[in-house]
């Protein structure tokens, strides 16, 4: 069910991402996951995407969720994820 958000996801709104497929897709799920768990507290659902991420892939990921922000960051190679979901803009990356 995730996977299929997921796709739809990719089809329907944009998304950038230099992670490997794997990566991506795992990351895409996860994002989708925590939005949909915390909808009303992005806070929250930025914590969990950190936290899952960290776990699997090592330390220091960052999360942010919002309808509006810009961004302007140095990332690790590989590691850069942003997308859309519904209104919400998730952008996941990892940086020491």
């Amino acid at each position: 069910k995730i996977r299929d958000k997921c796709q739809k996801t990719l089809s329907n709104f944009k998304q950038s991402s230099d992670m490997t497929e794997e990566m991506r897709i795992e990351t895409m799920e996860l994002c989708v996951t925590a939005v949909e768990k915390f909808p009303n507290n992005n806070e929250a659902a930025s914590k969990m995407i950190k936290e899952t991420m960290d776990k699997k892939y090592g330390p220091a990921w960052h999360a942010v969720i919002g309808e509006g922000f810009g961004f302007e960051m140095s990332f690790d190679l590989k590691s850069l994820l942003y997308m859309f979901f519904g209104t919400q803009a998730v952008l996941v990356w990892k940086c020491y």
